[in-house]
């Protein structure tokens, strides 16, 4: 049996958000493809949801062509309060057209509860309702469970259960 790592790289997103750093459209689009030629294997490009300069940056790279990596559009569950096929933030991540959805869901019930105000019940449904239509309407899932470990030491069987949410709602990789 062989093994492989996978590797998934946020440059694009989450060093985006590093103090002095102010990619542009071209810079996303040059990065990736200096990322492909380095045998990335998935490429987080941005949250389509959050800003303009991202959401013109998904309709751009629809063009990219990457030999090997496959690029994912980042963002959150939805809403509480919305339902899933009216959510504007899994909409804008779903008409990225991206071969790969990540979507980062809460898996401590303290932020479920002070940050989303809501149930881990309702938290579990959030979860498994994005990653089900993104799952529907794109190739790849990957749910980021988000402060994992310090749900897992306050409340292991709910972090665990929300994995469990995404993973039998279809998504591929956690």
């Amino acid at each position: 049996m062989s093994r492989r790592i996978y590797l998934f790289d946020s440059t694009l997103r989450d060093g985006a958000q590093t103090q002095g750093v102010d990619f542009s459209v071209r810079d996303k689009i040059a990065l990736s493809h200096d990322l492909d030629d380095l045998g990335i294997d998935y490429i987080e490009g941005g949250w389509p949801g959050s800003n303009p300069r991202d959401k013109d940056f998904f309709k751009r790279a629809r063009d990219l062509k990457l030999k090997h990596a496959r690029l994912a559009a980042f963002g959150s569950t939805r809403y509480a309060k919305n339902k899933v096929e009216e959510d504007p933030n899994v909409i804008a991540l779903i008409e990225s057209e991206t071969p790969v959805v990540t979507i980062f869901g809460k898996s401590w019930e303290l932020h479920t509860e002070r940050a989303l105000g809501v149930s881990e019940e309702q938290n579990l449904a959030m979860i498994a309702d994005s990653v089900r239509l993104a799952a529907e309407r794109t190739k790849e899932v990957i749910l980021d469970a988000e402060h994992f470990f310090d749900g897992y030491k306050a409340n292991a069987a709910f972090a665990v259960d929300c994995l469990k949410a995404a993973y039998e709602a279809g998504a591929r990789w956690i």
